[in-house]
């Protein structure tokens, strides 16, 4: 339950909550929930109740046990802001990475409304990076809600990106993410959509992170945008060495 991660973006994944439930576009192949069905078939223990809401607070005190700095994705298998997970176990997991400034967390939501109603309950240590899924232009509206947080490292993953989605200011955004769906019944990502938006945070000194083109084969498409690999992290943020 924290492991080596293969996503591209991050180090290790730590998930104290598993289980969610689909919400927008965006979550139509959900990897997690097809991967903790899986794993409730093997009769692994921890997804006993499949992709149901289920607080793991055993893995709480994982990152005090990690004696090197690691970059951290948080809840790969769940989504921290879900409306069924108590507002004081956030708090709890908030706690845990206030009191490992060692580590970089990454959170990543679809539930930009409730994570702006719980902003002003949480610690948002230096420590923190919080980011919002845009898919289209139907959650643009995250954006927004993200950018009226209090967290201090703020970022954007447009995975899987679905259309084009037209952004005006990415002022006070350190970070966007973009990629393709992956899997067997992955949709299509369109060329010119992921320009769109690298051409925005050049112009706007964004740093640009193009994670895969997606699709079933996804490691056959690769990573290349125009002939380039984008792999910019926030500057002056994190000193960790992502590739792969």
């Amino acid at each position: 339950m924290s492991q080596k991660t293969r996503i591209e973006w991050t180090e290790y994944s730590w998930n104290p909550v598993t289980g969610c439930s689909k919400i927008s576009d965006g979550c139509k192949n959900c990897y997690a929930e097809k991967m903790a069905l899986r794993l409730k078939s093997m009769k692994n223990e921890r997804y006993k109740n499949g992709f149901d809401i289920t607080l793991q607070k055993d893995l709480l005190k994982i990152p005090f046990m990690w004696k090197k700095p690691r970059m951290v994705f948080v809840n790969s298998m769940s989504d921290l802001f879900h409306e069924s997970i108590p507002v004081e176990y956030i708090k709890e997991v908030f706690i845990v990475m206030n009191q490992c400034p060692q580590h970089t967390f990454q959170i990543l939501t679809k539930r930009s409304e409730r994570l702006l109603e719980l902003s002003s309950e949480l610690n948002w240590t230096h420590n923190i990076w919080m980011g919002v899924s845009i898919e289209n232009m139907k959650s643009k509206y995250r954006l927004s809600q993200l950018k009226k947080t209090k967290a201090k490292t703020k970022f954007i993953s447009f995975e899987p990106l679905l259309e084009h989605v037209d952004i005006n200011s990415l002022h006070g955004i350190d970070w966007v993410i973009v990629g393709g769906e992956s899997g067997p019944k992955a949709r299509e990502m369109k060329e010119e959509w992921a320009i769109s938006l690298r051409d925005k945070c050049i112009e706007q000194h964004v740093p640009y992170f193009f994670k895969q083109w997606g699709g079933f084969y996804k490691k056959k498409k690769g990573r290349l945008l125009d002939g380039i690999e984008w792999s910019d992290m926030p500057k002056g943020k994190v000193d960790y060495n992502l590739s792969k």
